[in-house]
């Protein structure tokens, strides 16, 4: 593959991570009392054009207070 598609995945990727997970924490936030909850998790990656979903499952911990 070339360094073009390597630096746009993996920026595109970055900017996934970066802003999930502030939205994970302002949830979190939100949400007051998580100390001791789980919560299933999922994210689901589509690219138009190519017919692609690609779906990952987990499970986010609680904050502590």
């Amino acid at each position: 593959m070339s360094d073009d598609f390597n630096m746009s995945m993996r920026k595109f990727l970055k900017q996934v991570g970066v802003t999930s997970q502030q939205a994970i924490e302002d949830a979190m936030r939100s949400a007051g009392d998580t100390a001791g909850k789980g919560y299933q998790a999922k994210m689901v990656l589509t690219i138009d054009g190519l017919e692609m979903e690609h779906v990952v499952t987990g499970e986010i911990k609680g904050r502590d207070q």
